[in-house]
């Protein structure tokens, strides 16, 4: 009887063990990411930031339009010569100002020399001539005369009288021929005076080389010819009291811009420079390409820093902007701006806690947009996050 009441072990199966040590691990685990959890929610969520950067000019009128353009020279010129010749000599050097008038380069003249000796000499040929004829004009008109009153006294006949009228008459049209080609002569000595004349290029105004593109030596055009081996320049000049900026802005936009228009350049070679421009003219025409519209900057006062060909960012100001309060419209990475709710919001950073801003957004361009309510210069928003902020979460910035 008493061994019919003994309970019986049975020992553990392999899959017993193993269900058990599973739910171990997936315990373990657990604990594992809370105790993770609470180690990153006591560090702060990693955050890059940027500062809000103003954008208003120091008279107040705030930013209306942000752009890029170059800067050019309205008066450039790659100085040729009117004729195809072998350059003998080359006065300029890269970085030297020249004067208008200046000699740059000369030619080889000897051809245009001794066309010129030639002209000279069928010149004072032709000269020679016309006195001759002139003098038997002379000559022929008193024989004329002499004829006619002896025709009258009856001593010389009607032959007599005709033939030296005739003759007369001749040495007058040869004169007046001869004097014609005398004209003829002296023009075509001029020519070959001009001809020699081109080979000595002039700079055609004041202004300083850029570039010297031609050696002596070498043969120059003034149109391209011989492949690279004809040169059809000697040098490009550009004059510096022609810079000016030319930007192509979207037709979206152009709207924004006027002639006479207060604008502030930064040239990226000297990023904290600011220079004070104004609208000079908008050219009245858009590419169809590009959908752009070109406008011309000037520059209120030049600078022997501003070059041809840098790059330059404007910032066209509203006109009449002076009441505007200073410090209204601020600048923020495209990449800081989000939305929520139907709202455009951006993440700010307050004593290491992050929160969420509704914003007012006045322009968009490539890299940037313009906030006008929102957010105050200087404080730091969030461009970079791995994601689900919340109002009042710590985080860590990494400031950029």
């Amino acid at each position: 009887m008493l061994d019919e009441l003994r309970i019986e072990r049975r020992p553990e199966t392999p899959r017993q063990s193993r269900s058990w040590l599973v739910g171990l691990v997936v315990i373990v685990l657990c604990l594992l990411v809370g105790i993770a959890g609470l180690f990153i929610r006591s560090r702060g969520v990693e955050v890059q930031t940027v500062a809000a950067r103003q954008v208003v000019s120091e008279g107040g009128g705030h930013t209306v339009l942000n752009a890029s353009g170059y800067v050019t020279a309205r008066r450039a010129a790659t100085v040729s010569s009117k004729m195809t010749g072998k350059v003998i000599e080359v006065l300029v050097e890269e970085g030297m100002n020249v004067k208008e008038g200046q000699v740059l380069a000369r030619l080889d003249d000897i051809n245009a020399k001794a066309s010129l000796l030639l002209a000279e000499a069928q010149l004072e040929s032709a000269r020679s001539a016309l006195a001759e004829t002139r003098a038997r004009l002379t000559q022929a008109e008193l024989d004329w005369q002499r004829v006619i009153e002896l025709a009258r006294a009856g001593i010389a006949s009607k032959a007599d009288l005709d033939r030296a009228e005739a003759e007369a008459k001749a040495f007058k049209a040869r004169l007046d021929q001869q004097d014609k080609e005398v004209t003829v002569a002296d023009r075509q000595r001029a020519l070959w005076e001009q001809q020699l004349d081109d080979t000595v290029i002039r700079a055609p105004f004041s202004g300083i080389v850029t570039t010297k593109d031609a050696q002596p030596g070498e043969m120059i055009s003034p149109v391209s010819a011989g492949g690279g081996f004809t040169r059809t320049g000697i040098c490009t000049i550009v004059d510096m009291e022609s810079l000016e900026i030319e930007i192509d802005v979207s037709e979206s936009y152009i709207n924004r811009v006027q002639s006479g228009q207060p604008v502030e350049a930064t040239l990226d070679a000297y990023a904290s420079w600011k220079i004070p421009c104004k609208v000079i003219a908008i050219i009245p025409t858009a590419d169809r390409q590009k959908s752009t519209v070109k406008v011309r900057v000037g520059f209120d006062k030049l600078d022997p820093r501003i070059l041809p060909q840098m790059g330059v960012k404007v910032a066209f100001r509203e006109s009449g902007g002076g009441n505007q309060e200073t410090g209204s419209t601020v600048a923020v990475p495209k990449s800081a701006l989000q939305q929520a709710d139907g709202r455009d919001v951006v993440w700010v950073v307050q004593n290491q806690r992050a929160e969420r801003r509704a914003v007012t957004v006045s322009l968009t361009t490539t890299d940037e947009v313009m906030l006008t309510a929102g957010v105050a210069a200087g404080e730091r928003v969030v461009v970079k996050s791995p994601g689900g902020l919340s109002t009042g979460a710590k985080v860590k910035e990494t400031k950029t």
